[in-house]
This record gives C-alpha cells, structure tokens and sequence, in this order.
C-alpha cells in the first residue's frame, strides 16, 4: 500500500449517538478527518416531537464534512463507493452493514465498540456492564464482518469501572479511550502490521435493545441490583417507580442513588411534571410516600 494511504487514508465514518460523535471528534482532532460521514435521519424528540439531527451530523457539519442519512444502507452504496474509501470506520452507528458495505474499502470496516468482545455484544453494552455488576470494562476495535460484534479483535484496552459511575460517565471515558485507541492502530492497520485475532464465540455473551419501560423498577430485587439499574439508565431511559398520591398512581423518577448499610438511599428525584430534587426536599412535599411499604422496605427513610 502507498505512502498516501497508509498516513493520509480516505475515511468514510458511520455512526449517530453521542459515543459516535466523541469517536468522530477524536478522529478528526487526531488528522484523520473522514471524506463522508454516514448517519441515520433526523427523529422526533421531546414533548413536541421536533425533528432533531443525531449528535453525529451535528459534530460532521461543524467540521464541514459532507454528511448522508440514508433510510436504508443498500441507498447509500453508491455514494459511499464514488468516495472510493481506503477504510470505513463505525462508531455506534445503530445498523448492521451489509457485505456490500463492508467489502468496499481495501481495509475494510472497522468498529469501536464499548466493551470487552466477546463480552456484551449488541446494542446496549455499557448498560448491561453496569446492570451485571461488572468490575471492569473496555473498548475493543474490531475488523468487522457480517455478523454482529463478531468480527476479529485489531486491539482492546481495559478499564475499571469507578464506583458510583452511570452510563452516560462510562459512555463518555470509554469514548474517550476508544478514541485514542483508534488514532494508535489506524496507521498500523494501514501499513499491514496488526494482525487480527479471532473471537472466542463460546464465551459471547450479548445485550438487548433497550426500551423505555425498562426503567421501571422492581422493588423486590435486592437494594444493589436497584441500585445498578438505577446507574445504568441514567439518562435514559431512566429508573422510574410508581406510586398512589392521594388516590392516585403518580410516576416518580430515581435519578440519583447510593448503597448505605445494606439498604438504598435515594438522592435524587423527579416527582411526575416537576423538576429535579433532593429526595429529602420530595418527603417533606410528599409525607405520604413514606407509607409505602413495598419501596420503603427498600431504601433508607
């Protein structure tokens, strides 16, 4: 392969949520600005259901990268092979590619994906590291294939999982590392120099789409498994219970917690239509909540 391509490759990178916008942003920082940034289109988001462009087109038009949101890859094909990329890179992209994706760049496709493969692939892995209780995690960069998150492993780093972390603190260190970890091995996977090792598909384990009333808590779990669930879906699609308010079923976020002496303490709250605050500040507007025996057998009052 020639000087140009090993040290300047043209890039096409396909990603949408925030992970992938951090990983675009290293990339570029790093002298590796992408040719083509592939996403998926806009979505209604909020109360008002308004168009709202991934974080992804965000950061690739700030940068003046030409940007595609195709409803389906087979639409973009042609697009992304008029580019003729040495390497495609995937960060979170939240669509399987198919081979005719995956087989057009010399190099291939490469995916930065939040965990320890071949542990906890699929769509949810930070959280389901949390909700597992893991004491470590990672990132791994992977060439990809046309299955998911099966691909060989090009390189991984480790890291500890801080006490008290949520997902969206984890999101963002992984990234971080994930970042740095990419602009390492590109000129080495360009120049021909790593070699891939295989996955051990014995010991996959994998993760689910998650939904919004995966956030509903079960007070019958242990206080650590409440906890974890409460940490692993902040902020979305965040830790909620249900409660009767003057006669009437109220839904009450949880969105900060700690273990304490065996039981839960609750931080932090979000009464139904108000703001945020301090579980203390919430009893004292709501004495009654305190009856409740099933949650308060739970947490520490």
């Amino acid at each position: 392969m020639e000087n140009q391509q090993i040290n300047n490759p043209k890039i096409v990178f396909m990603g949408t949520p925030e992970f992938g916008a951090l990983i675009l942003e290293k990339l570029i920082e790093g002298g590796y600005k992408p040719v083509l940034v592939v996403t998926v289109p806009d979505k209604p988001s909020g109360r008002k259901q308004q168009l709202t462009p991934p974080a992804v087109k965000i950061t690739a038009l700030k940068h003046g990268i030409e940007t595609i949101q195709p409803e389906k890859l087979k639409d973009a094909k042609e697009k992304i092979k008029s580019f003729q990329p040495d390497l495609i890179i995937t960060a979170a992209y939240s669509k399987i590619l198919p081979d005719e994706i995956i087989g057009l760049p010399e190099k291939g496709c490469i995916n930065v994906h939040p965990s320890l493969l071949p542990k906890h692939r699929g769509p949810s892995p930070v959280q389901q590291t949390i909700l597992d209780g893991d004491k470590k995690t990672g990132v791994t960069i992977m060439l990809m294939d046309s299955q998911i998150d099966h691909g060989p492993i090009l390189a991984q780093e480790e890291t500890e999982i801080k006490q008290g972390e949520t997902a969206s603190e984890l999101h963002g260190r992984l990234a971080e590392i994930g970042g740095k970890l990419l602009l390492k091995i590109i000129p080495e996977w360009m120049a021909g120099t790593i070699k891939a090792v295989s996955q051990d598909d014995e010991a996959a384990t994998y993760t689910k789409i998650i939904k919004r009333e995966d956030g509903k808590i079960d007070w019958q779990n242990p206080p650590e498994k409440i906890e974890r669930k409460i940490r692993a879906f902040s902020p979305w699609p965040g830790a909620y219970t249900f409660w009767n308010k003057n006669g009437k079923t109220s839904r009450l976020k949880i969105l900060k917690a700690r273990m304490e002496d065996g039981k839960l303490t609750l931080e932090e709250v979000q009464p139904e239509g108000k703001k945020p605050m301090g579980f203390g500040e919430f009893l004292r507007g709501n004495p009654e909540f305190a009856r409740n025996k099933e949650i308060c057998s739970r947490i520490q009052i």
